[in-house]
């Protein structure tokens, strides 16, 4: 269950109580407040608050830039101009405030991005709860041969349940010695801070991430790709919906210039060149390494 039953309280008191407000507000964003959006098995994402929309973003530019933004006709033209020569500062003058509930070992991941506000859930004060992430079946997959950071091939049969089985068993075993080491009635147990050492990494915490627009970009741009690793990149992609009704605007500039854009080196743009005159361009003349060609042949080959 993603949600305590408190947690499901409050959030149908917030929702049953709007109240009015001269600040700008996104309609989009106004159906996500405090909602539950489920990820993985026992994990969420709602947003807590916002700030800001495509206009906050249009109203900053035009501040900074003033005469200069004349000659783009519209907001939306103008969300384009800015995420295509990278002007990001624009951007940052929308936040987000989110509510996450993840395995350990996706939030170690999730926090290699410093350009957030973190408050967690602390093993220190309180009990976690006797939830683990357990991978479906079509995510259960070997080592990559190619690629030390990824995944292979998915497991299947006989195999697949053997390494289901002891996932299961090695969490639930370990929380149940957690749970027997902490104080209780009759025993001194052990702290808590020390107990939770314990724990596996498919545990799941919680936390409040709050985080500007250009920098939840920056985020969705790493993590909602396909290389991502697929346990994180499910809540990218949680978010990429939530942030499209927030800033309709700015998500499809972002969609097109960084999901779905390309960024060529100065080699590649003059391997590009050469071969649309006729030059018959191979990595050896290109002057790119093996690992740059790849990615080069990948998208233009």
């Amino acid at each position: 269950m993603p949600l305590t039953p408190e947690q499901q309280a409050e959030i149908d008191e917030l929702r049953a109580s709007p109240r009015p407000t001269l600040r700008a507000v996104s309609e989009g964003m106004e159906g996500h407040l405090y909602r539950a959006h489920p990820v993985l098995d026992h994990g969420l994402v709602r947003v807590i608050d916002y700030m800001g929309d495509d206009g906050a973003i249009t109203q900053a530019a035009r501040v900074s830039y003033g005469r200069g933004t004349k000659s783009v006709s519209n907001d939306e033209g103008l969300i384009r101009y800015l995420m295509r020569h990278w002007h990001s500062t624009p951007f940052e003058m929308c936040e987000v405030k989110f509510h996450v509930k993840l395995p350990v070992f996706v939030a170690r991941q999730w926090i290699r991005h410093r350009t957030a506000n973190v408050n967690e859930y602390s093993a220190r004060y309180s009990i976690l709860d006797r939830e683990f992430y357990i991978p479906a079946p079509e995510h259960l997959a070997a080592q990559s041969t190619v690629n030390n950071q990824g995944r292979g091939q998915v497991l299947e049969g006989d195999e697949a349940a053997r390494v289901l089985d002891i996932l299961r068993e090695d969490a639930m075993r370990s929380y149940d010695h957690y749970e027997a080491m902490l104080s209780q009635e009759g025993q001194q147990g052990l702290a808590r801070e020390l107990a939770r050492m314990n724990l596996p990494a498919n545990v799941y915490t919680q936390w409040y991430w709050k985080v500007d627009l250009h920098n939840l970009f920056h985020f969705l741009r790493l993590r909602a790709d396909a290389h991502a690793q697929y346990e994180i990149r499910a809540y990218a992609q949680t978010m990429c919906g939530i942030v499209r009704d927030w800033v309709p605007f700015a998500y499809a500039a972002f969609e097109d210039y960084r999901l779905g854009g390309v960024q060529l080196s100065a080699k590649g743009v003059e391997a590009l060149k050469r071969r649309l005159a006729g030059e018959a361009v191979t990595q050896e003349n290109s002057g790119m390494s093996k690992g740059e060609w790849r990615e080069f042949e990948a998208v233009w080959g």
